[in-house]
């Protein structure tokens, strides 16, 4: 009798501590990297930095992930972008990573004007595991979402629509897939839009794309994967010339971080290269340039490293989570 009494006291405590937060408690605002308090129109939040499989790595045994097997680190997250519309109350996903629970979290904890829990869209740049699963959260098992809007490329909304479990997430209506074209500009509310650009990658599943964001004010490039710099049919120099801010693939610091990988495999520019690339650049046209989407044995992941170091010598920067950038 008193174990059926212990167990039905267990089962009234769970259930008190799950129920609704229906109390409006003031939450903390996310800031910006100077410390003042957030008044932009529109804003960019960091809400990830790290490749696909985040970090530490799954059966990594190197040093680099050895202490974040037993303290992980709440700034290793896998490569997202936030846009908020503050004035119109919207807001933006780009990637749905398989962190995508505690970056939208973030994203809503940064404006918490905006009652909402999910975002207005979200945009996918490939079908990649670190771009595209996080979609997972949206289904049945977990939020049982109601339609939000994923902005796709034609062959990876085909992917999501023919292929399991994803399929599933648009039969329940669980996201409405919204095709994009390239070139083409999508407007999402009077002071942001955004614009899809097709670059070389891996295109097993769908083809790959960066992303031009337009604020009121400021333009931004997205590029968190692409093979190499001079496959691309565009110049990058250029497209930095054309925008504000430059958030770019950075996976690879150099050739020898793998020692268990063929690296032609899985090619990306090297941070080295790329830095090479850039360097006649003005010191106003590099500090645009953020390389983002770290491989875990990317030394850049670590301030104290002497590559993070000569990044920072060389003009450029290292994106960081929760960088915030008025747009």
């Amino acid at each position: 009798m008193k174990r059926i009494l212990y167990l039905g006291l267990i089962s009234v405590v769970t259930l008190v501590a799950c129920k609704e937060n229906t109390q409006s408690k003031p939450q903390k605002k996310q800031e910006p990297v100077n410390g003042s308090p957030i008044k932009n129109k529109v804003s960019l939040i960091i809400l990830g930095t790290v490749q696909d499989a985040g970090s530490p790595h799954i059966g990594c045994t190197k040093t680099c992930c050895e202490n974040l097997f037993l303290e992980p680190s709440e700034e290793r997250r896998v490569v997202s972008l936030g846009v908020v519309d503050s004035d119109h109350k919207k807001k933006y996903l780009f990637e749905a990573t398989p962190d995508i629970s505690k970056q939208l979290k973030a994203l809503k904890n940064y404006d918490t004007s905006i009652k909402e829990e999910m975002p207005d869209g979200i945009f996918l740049t490939h079908a990649h595991i670190g771009h595209y699963t996080g979609l997972m959260y949206l289904g049945k098992e977990a939020m049982s979402s109601k339609a939000v809007p994923v902005f796709t490329m034609p062959k990876m909304k085909s992917f999501l629509e023919e292929n399991g479990p994803w399929s599933q997430l648009v039969n329940n209506n669980n996201i409405a897939l919204k095709e994009l074209s390239e070139p083409g500009e999508l407007r999402l509310t009077p002071h942001l839009s955004v614009s899809p650009i097709i670059v070389p990658h891996r295109d097993e599943y769908s083809e790959t794309v960066g992303f031009t964001i337009f604020g009121p004010h400021k333009k931004v490039l997205f590029i968190p994967d692409i093979d190499k710099w001079h496959k691309w049919d565009n110049s990058i120099i250029a497209s930095i010339s054309k925008v504000d801010l430059a958030f770019i693939d950075a996976t690879f610091y150099d050739g020898e971080e793998l020692d268990n990988r063929d690296i032609t495999q899985i090619p990306h520019p090297f941070v080295i290269e790329s830095m090479a690339l850039f360097k006649d650049l003005s010191p106003k046209e590099k500090s645009k340039i953020y390389f983002i989407h770290l491989n875990h044995t990317n030394p850049l992941l670590d301030k104290n490293s002497s590559a993070y170091k000569k990044v920072l010598e060389n003009g450029f920067n290292v994106a960081h989570i929760k960088d915030v950038f008025p747009l």
